[in-house]
């Protein structure tokens, strides 16, 4: 069995607080409410080395040793990560770039990158112990917790705005999920679910709220880095809602770089796309605010995409800037129309997510930002089949 080096939670905000232990349930940092990050002895890790890899199955957890488990746990795995890094040949063409790749989300369990922050999420939780979880989501991550907790043995509460489309809200009982419709948002779905869960003991899943989600997320940019003979790309396009993901990739291009897994060079602009109905990032990013706030009456077909807040946006915000990155906005009537386009000419499919980074591409090459010769990363991160209604509309 690989060791761990997992040591330690710490507050994202560098309020002070802590060090917390890895051996008890963490939520928020409970100075100042914000996101705890999982940290590693990375010294130590720099005798773990990449050729440990040979020989170990494709999934996130090949990378174990930097994951939140303690020696003696074992992850809830349902074979996720290790998705494809496919050249999009034909796509670049059409835009004028020759290193034009999608990663393909949509081959996870439950069809989107959400499995892996929820393995993460209820491996941790049942190594803790916890019998219950709950999470509010707008979807995806909803199925994918099911799914996880049903493998785990675990009971699962879900909390769903009452507007969300039926495949989401059927898939969450399909895998023995119990499940609240809410009226409103996401935010309003949070508020509801911690008032049930928290008083029951139960262990929340939610974006942020505990620091596994943030832990699966990273491994993409694990995956990202060994894929491309670790190096790294020039641009990364990463529709953003709670933004777990792209915090994620950079923690992971930190932690390479720390263990002597990458070379010191140019970490990748990252850009964080959002529709023009919900679109907080943008608003702070283009305003030099260093938070988001609320977007008041958000709205967009892009479910997973519909989050008018989000608690680590101070660590999104930071994460575009240092690394030279942008954040766009982009409308619902491009990224359908490039949903259409990516699977009609690279055979992916394609959520409104994933149409969105492809949209927000057109506008960095029309603008001069990305290069023909840069390395472009489009994150796919769902596929089409729970938004065919979109497609038909």
């Amino acid at each position: 069995m690989a060791n761990s080096f997992f040591t330690h939670l710490e507050c994202s905000s560098g309020c002070g607080a802590g060090p917390f232990d890895p051996r008890e349930s963490h939520f928020l940092c409970p100075s100042c409410k914000l996101p705890l990050l999982a940290r590693y002895d990375l010294k130590a890790a720099q005798s773990w080395k990449k050729e440990s890899l040979v020989g170990r199955a494709p999934t996130m957890w090949r990378y174990r040793e930097m994951m939140p488990l303690l020696d003696g746990d074992e992850p809830v795995t349902l074979g996720e990560g290790f998705t494809p890094l496919i050249h999009a040949k034909r796509l670049g063409a059409t835009l004028g770039l020759d290193r034009l790749l999608i990663k393909d989300e949509s081959l996870n369990p439950t069809n989107t990158f959400k499995a892996r922050g929820l393995s993460a999420a209820i491996s941790r939780a049942k190594a803790l112990g916890a019998t219950t979880v709950f999470l509010p989501t707008a979807g995806n991550a909803g199925n994918a917790a099911a799914a996880y907790a049903a493998a785990a043995g675990m009971k699962c509460e879900v909390f769903i705005p009452n507007d969300a489309k039926q495949p989401f809200v059927d898939e969450c009982r399909l895998y023995g999920a119990h499940v609240t419709l809410v009226e409103g948002l996401i935010t309003d779905a949070g508020r509801v679910a911690t008032e049930k869960g928290k008083p029951l003991g139960w262990y929340e899943v939610s974006t942020f709220r505990e620091p596994g989600r943030c832990e699966g997320k990273k491994t993409m940019g694990y995956e990202l880095a060994e894929q491309l003979g670790w190096t790294l790309p020039d641009w990364i396009i990463y529709p953003t809602g709670g933004g777990t993901g792209l915090v994620g990739m950079v923690k992971a291009f930190e932690e390479l770089e720390a263990i002597g897994w990458l070379a010191k060079m140019p970490r990748p602009k990252m850009v964080s796309v959002q529709p023009e109905g919900c679109a907080p990032i943008v608003r702070a990013f283009e305003n030099g605010a260093e938070t988001a706030g609320t977007w008041e009456h958000a709205h967009t077909v892009a479910d997973g995409l519909r989050v008018p807040r989000a608690i680590a946006d101070f660590l999104i915000l930071r994460g575009i800037r240092e690394s030279g990155g942008t954040a766009v906005a982009v409308s619902d009537a491009q990224m359908v129309a490039d949903m259409l386009a990516i699977g009609s000419q690279e055979g992916v499919s394609a959520a409104p997510e994933g149409g969105a980074t492809l949209s927000a591409i057109r506008k960095l090459v029309a603008d001069g930002r990305i290069k023909k010769h840069e390395t472009v990363v489009l994150f796919n991160t769902g596929g089409a089949l729970k938004y065919f209604d979109v497609l038909r509309s």
